[in-house]
């Protein structure tokens, strides 16, 4: 008999669902900063279709998209929940996770019930008639980001994913170690092997913002195993040397520059030679650590509004400045002289296709990629890991959330 709830840890057998599960969750009242947004409830399990899978959560991972859900903007998550099911008043983040499956739909062939699996966030209709026609997924008009754009994510005893997005599990990592790196690590995978021919070649130089973050301690590992040359930007020495650890030549701490924001008018005589000198002199410090002019032939953006004129500035010729996200903001100006002149590209890129995440999550089972990981947090310090990215104090590397695994 299946207990109608089961408390964390407390696993039922291999295949039973009970009806309630444990959650953290965001509701419209409490939008703001993560540690009053993100809170534990209980609330029934979700049903699955044909093509889904319901996974036993172990572990999650924390990620900005789940800050962006807590504040309610830029948007309104919970409101898009409902346009598909009113009924739904509650979102459930949490864009990764390690479980095993506990239920699959009538459609699905792989996985099976008691399979230990890792859950990527690419999630699309895989009738799409732009993915049928030979389109990638993630450029689809149904292309979202499951644990945001989609609910039911890893900050739950289960979650709910469709069959694709489940990938198998390494077998030399813990939970939470197999948890941490899926939607950074293939994120980063797709922005620097993703866009021909800007792709990471043999002593390619690579500037990468936020090196510690992460994103950025899988670009800087990616990078590496490619023969690049990664050059990671950090907020501290300690930071610093931490990107030195995973493979990074050299970092550059941001704070010893005061360029940053949106860029001044190129008409002021006085603001903008003053933001010039700040974007040469961040751009020198790249041939220092080099030992050479050369400057990136790839720059690895997420911060956005307060980086994006000097990504453009230093980026090589014919190079790309290629962006995920835009944590300070999203008003990226820049100077176009320096674009169009030099032939520079920006290219957005958002998440990855079932290809890109399967060939990181093979980097990782190779054991070429190190988890990262630089806290654990348990099931009732979400909020508190979230209001610590929040505020721009969290460890170097990944944040992990033990759910199921306590």
């Amino acid at each position: 008999m299946v207990n109608e709830i089961y408390e964390l840890g407390d696993q039922p057998p291999i295949g039973s669902v009970p009806r309630l599960m444990h959650a953290q969750t965001i509701r419209q009242d409490r939008y703001g900063e993560p540690s009053v947004a993100i809170q534990h409830e209980i609330v029934p399990v979700p049903e699955i279709g044909p093509d889904e899978v319901l996974v036993y959560v172990m572990a999650s991972s924390v990620n900005y998209n789940n800050i962006w859900a807590a504040l309610g903007t830029p948007v309104d998550i919970v409101a898009q929940h409902q346009r598909a099911n009113p009924d739904i008043d509650y979102h459930i983040g949490g864009s990764d996770a390690s479980g095993i499956v506990y239920a699959v739909g009538s459609d699905v062939a792989w996985p099976k019930v008691g399979d230990r699996v890792v859950v990527h966030s690419g999630w699309w209709n895989v009738d799409d008639p732009y993915i049928l026609s030979g389109g990638d997924p993630m450029c689809a008009p149904s292309a979202r980001v499951w644990g945001y754009d989609i609910n039911w994510g890893g900050f739950a005893q289960y979650c709910k994913v469709q069959s694709h997005m489940c990938m198998p599990m390494a077998d030399h990592l813990s939970w939470e170690q197999a948890a941490v790196s899926t939607l950074d690590g293939a994120t980063a995978y797709r922005m620097l092997l993703g866009w021909p021919p800007h792709t990471v070649l043999e002593n390619d130089v690579v500037l990468v913002w936020g090196g510690a973050g992460g994103l950025g301690c899988y670009a800087i590992q990616i990078v590496k195993n490619m023969g690049g040359i990664p050059i990671a930007v950090v907020s501290d020495e300690d930071r610093g040397e931490y990107c030195m650890k995973l493979g990074a030549l050299g970092y550059i701490n941001r704070k010893n520059y005061t360029h940053w924001g949106v860029m001044p008018d190129w008409k002021d005589d006085e603001a903008y030679p003053v933001w010039l000198k700040g974007a040469r002199d961040f751009g020198r410090a790249i041939w220092d650590i080099l030992g050479d002019r050369r400057s990136p032939r790839i720059v690895f953006e997420h911060p956005g509004e307060a980086t994006m004129p000097t990504s453009v500035f230093v980026c090589d010729t014919a190079g790309m400045v290629v962006i995920c996200a835009g944590t300070t903001g999203y008003n990226a100006v820049s100077d176009l002289r320096y674009l169009w002149t030099r032939q520079k590209r920006i290219q957005g890129s958002h998440c990855a296709n079932d290809e890109q995440a399967v060939a990181f999550n093979d980097m990782v089972i190779a054991g070429q990629i190190e988890p990262c990981i630089g806290g654990v947090f348990s099931f009732d310090e979400t909020a508190k890991a979230h209001q610590m990215m929040y505020e721009g104090v969290s460890p170097p590397g990944k944040m992990a959330i033990l759910v199921n695994a306590v």
